[in-house]
């Protein structure tokens, strides 16, 4: 099966959208208090991404996605500002195949072309820290709860 990584379209919003808000319900809601559950997903809806996606947002957000031979979502990679690392999802059938450390390549490697000096934070779901510490971040604090949302600040300082 072919994966091909291609830099997202406001086209594709609908289909980050659903990768990502299933996914986010499945591994990520669990962890947090169920006041945010609902802000969380609404941050991921079709609407949200579209203006991730626009030129016009208030914010700098570069997105790729991953898709197969019958040209579905299967990934998806977003990074803010050149420097956050927004958004890292992986469709369940295609996860343990290194498909997340592409994604995340693709956009560090374009952030380092577009001005990034080599420093790249995330705020880490508590169970997906294993896989930010395997791209080299690093924690900068212990886990935390803002108002409910249970996370794990990260960084990774890149000489390359």
């Amino acid at each position: 099966m072919n994966i091909n990584i291609r830099k997202a379209t406001v086209q594709d919003a609908k289909g980050i959208s659903k990768l990502i808000t299933s996914l986010t319900a499945k591994y990520i809601c669990p962890t947090c208090d169920d006041s945010m559950h609902d802000i969380l997903l609404r941050s991921m809806s079709e609407s949200k991404v579209t203006e991730y996606l626009s030129d016009d947002y208030d914010y700098d957000y570069d997105y790729v996605v991953a898709t197969n031979d019958k040209h579905e979502i299967i990934g998806v990679s977003g990074i803010r500002d050149k420097s956050h690392l927004y958004h890292l999802f992986v469709s369940d059938d295609y996860q343990g195949q290194g498909l997340s450390r592409k994604l995340w390549e693709n956009v560090k490697s374009e952030a380092l072309k577009n001005g990034n000096q080599g420093r790249f934070t995330v705020n880490s779901a508590v169970n997906s820290e294993s896989v930010y510490l395997k791209f080299g971040f690093v924690r900068t604090e212990g886990i935390r709860n803002r108002e409910g949302m249970i996370d794990i600040p990260m960084v990774l300082e890149s000489t390359c």
